[in-house]
C-alpha cells in the first residue's frame, strides 16, 4: 500500500513539475526587444512617423481648399455627421476599418487623407497606417473643423483651464530616469508579424485620450510628458510635474517612460500627441492623449507663434456636401 502511495504521489507531482519547467515567464514572453529592434533596424522610430522618408509630414494643411484634391479621403466620422456634411468624393470609413481603406486608396493609385471633427483622431489613425506601411498616410490638420465653420468643433473646446491652476507650473522639467520595459504578447514570430498584430490591436482598442481638466485636476495619476522644445516648456509653462522627453526616440529617450504608469501626452493642438499616443500603444506602453492640448488648457497665453486655434488657425469656408 505505501509504494502504491508513492508512485501516485510521484505521479501526481513529476508532470507538474514539467508544466511548470516548460511555463514561460512574463519576461520571457515578452516580445517587445524583438519588436523594437525590428522597428529599429527599418527606420520606424518615432520620428519617421511623424515625417515620413519623403519628407511628408503626418498632416495636411488645408490652405486653398485644393489640397484634397485626388486623394482618397477616408471620412471617419459617424455617419450621422457625415450624412449633414462632408467633402466632395469622401469615404465615410469606420475607425476600425481604417486599414481596409487605406490598402482600397493603393490599389486606386491615391494618398489617402483620414478626416475627423478635430484633426485629432485622424491623426491616431494616421500614425497607425503608417506603422502599418502605408507611409505616405496624412491626416487633415484641424480636420473638419479647419474644413468649413458649419463643421467646427474646435472653438467650443479652447479655454483658459490652467490659467491661476494651483497646478499649473513654469518649474524646471524634473531629472530624467531609466525605466525597464513594457510587456508584448502577441504569439507572434519575428519583428514584422509581432508589429502588424500590435496596429491591428491598438486598432481595435478605438482612439485613447483624456480631458486637460481630468488631468489638470490630478496630474499625480499620469506619467505626463509635455512634447514642447525647452524655451515653449518654460514659456507656455507645463502641468505641475510633467517630463519633457522630446524628441522621444527608440534610440534612447524611449526608455525615460515609465511602463508601469499612464503615460498622457500632450501638445498644442493634440493632433501631435494623438500619433505618439497611438505609436506607443504598438509598443505596449498604457499610453492616452490630451485633448485639445494647449488650446485647452492655455489658449489666451503670451507664448503662442503658431497653432493657436483663433488665432493664426481657424475655420477657413471651402465647399461641402451633403
Amino acid at each position: 500500500m505505501k509504494k502504491m502511495t508513492k508512485m501516485l504521489v510521484l505521479f501526481t507531482i513529476v508532470p507538474a513539475l514539467l508544466f511548470t519547467n516548460c511555463k514561460k515567464t512574463a519576461d520571457e514572453q515578452n516580445e517587445y526587444l524583438t519588436l523594437k529592434s525590428y522597428m529599429v533596424e527599418n527606420s520606424i522610430d518615432l520620428a519617421n512617423i511623424l515625417t515620413n522618408a519623403d519628407g511628408k509630414s503626418f498632416v495636411l494643411p488645408a490652405k486653398e481648399g485644393t489640397e484634397l484634391n485626388g486623394k482618397y479621403i477616408i471620412d471617419i466620422r459617424s455617419a450621422a455627421d457625415f450624412t449633414k456634411a462632408h467633402i466632395d468624393g469622401a469615404h465615410n470609413v469606420a475607425f476600425a476599418d481604417i486599414l481596409t481603406a487605406a490598402e482600397a486608396a493603393k490599389v486606386a493609385g491615391q494618398v489617402p487623407v483620414v478626416v475627423c471633427l478635430t484633426g485629432q483622431t485622424a491623426c491616431y489613425a494616421v500614425s497607425l497606417l503608417r506603422l502599418a506601411g502605408y507611409t505616405d498616410a496624412q491626416a487633415l490638420k484641424w480636420g473638419m473643423s479647419g474644413w468649413n465653420s458649419q463643421t467646427d468643433s474646435w472653438t467650443s473646446n479652447v479655454g483658459d483651464l490652467a490659467k491661476d491652476h494651483a497646478n499649473w507650473s513654469y518649474d524646471a522639467a524634473p531629472a530624467l530616469q531609466a525605466y525597464g520595459v513594457p510587456l508584448v504578447v502577441t504569439g507572434e514570430e519575428g519583428g514584422e508579424a509581432i508589429l502588424q498584430a500590435r496596429v491591428k490591436a491598438v486598432i481595435a482598442e478605438g482612439f485613447k485620450a483624456v480631458d486637460p481638466a481630468t488631468v489638470l485636476a490630478n496630474p499625480e495619476n499620469y506619467f505626463i510628458n509635455n512634447f514642447f522644445p525647452e524655451a515653449d516648456f518654460t514659456g507656455f509653462g507645463h502641468i505641475k510635474g510633467a517630463n519633457r522627453i522630446s524628441p522621444l526616440s527608440l534610440s534612447g529617450s524611449i526608455e525615460n517612460l515609465d511602463p508601469d504608469a499612464q503615460i498622457c501626452t500632450y501638445c498644442y493642438t493634440g493632433q501631435t500627441s494623438a500619433v505618439i499616443t497611438a505609436y506607443l500603444r504598438v509598443l505596449g506602453y498604457d499610453a492616452i492623449s490630451m485633448k485639445f492640448g494647449m488650446n485647452a488648457l492655455y489658449n489666451s497665453n503670451s507664448s503662442w507663434t503658431a497653432n493657436q486655434w483663433g488665432g493664426d488657425s481657424k475655420s477657413k469656408n471651402f465647399d461641402l456636401v451633403q
